[in-house]
């Protein structure tokens, strides 16, 4: 499992609390972000695109809720 980073919500200030985000009627986890950039290697030379995961962070108190792509090239 990786390290999730402590979120606080820009309107209350509290810490938001970490949530699955889903498809709605497709019964399938949002895990990823389609970006513009072509994979690197073979797979971009395919013409594959770059996909980035996707953490969900919902506030306790407002219940704004918002989506937060992982940027690390590991």
């Amino acid at each position: 499992m990786t390290f999730s980073p402590q979120r606080r919500c820009p309107d209350c200030g509290v810490t938001m609390e970490r949530t699955k985000p889903v498809v709605a009627g497709a019964g399938e986890e949002v895990v990823k972000l389609r970006t513009g950039e072509r994979k690197k290697g073979l797979l971009g030379s395919l013409g594959m695109k770059e996909s980035l995961r996707v953490d969900a962070y919902v506030c306790p108190e407002c219940g704004l809720t918002r989506f937060y792509a992982d940027l690390d090239d590991d």
